[in-house]
C-alpha cells in the first residue's frame, strides 16, 4: 500500500463527508483552519509558556515541557523560523544561557490559534453539531 502525501490527506480532510441519514458535516466553510505550526504539543506548550512569562531560558522550558533537549531545540527553531519567538543566547560565567521569549507576531499568531479554538468549541457545542458520544444530532 502505497503511503499517502500530507497533502493528499488534508484536502480528503476538506472534503465534506456524507454519513447515513445524516447532511454532510460541517465543511472547512464553517470550521477555521488552525495554526499547524502551533498546533502541535510541545510548540503549543512553547508558546504558552512564553505567552505567560517575559522570557523563560531552555532549562526552564525543558522542566516545564518535561521533555528532552534534542525535542525542545527542534520544536523552539520552526518557532524562531517562523518569527513567533525570539532567542538571545549568553553566558553566565563559562555556562551558555539560551533564553527565549514572544515576539509580537507570536503573540498575534497565538491569539489567533486561540479564536480558531474557541470557534471550534462553539461550532461542535452548536445545538445542530453531532454529539460526540453517539454521533448522532442534539
Amino acid at each position: 500500500m502505497a503511503r499517502q502525501s500530507a497533502l493528499a490527506r488534508t484536502r480528503e480532510e476538506n472534503v465534506p463527508r456524507q454519513t447515513k441519514g445524516h447532511e454532510s458535516l460541517k465543511t472547512q466553510e464553517t470550521l477555521p483552519d488552525l495554526d499547524r505550526l502551533i498546533h502541535e504539543r510541545i510548540r503549543l506548550g512553547i508558546i504558552s509558556a512564553l505567552a505567560a512569562n517575559s522570557s523563560l531560558s531552555f532549562n526552564d522550558l525543558k522542566r516545564l515541557l518535561k521533555t528532552t533537549d534534542g525535542n525542545l531545540s527542534v520544536h523552539a527553531r520552526k518557532l524562531e523560523d517562523a518569527g513567533y519567538i525570539a532567542c538571545t543566547k549568553s553566558f553566565e560565567g563559562r555556562m551558555p544561557r539560551t533564553e527565549y521569549a514572544l515576539t509580537a507576531s507570536g503573540r498575534k499568531a497565538l491569539e489567533k490559534y486561540l479564536n480558531h479554538m474557541e470557534a471550534l468549541i462553539h461550532a461542535m457545542r452548536s445545538p445542530d453539531a453531532p454529539s460526540p458520544a453517539s454521533g448522532k444530532e442534539r
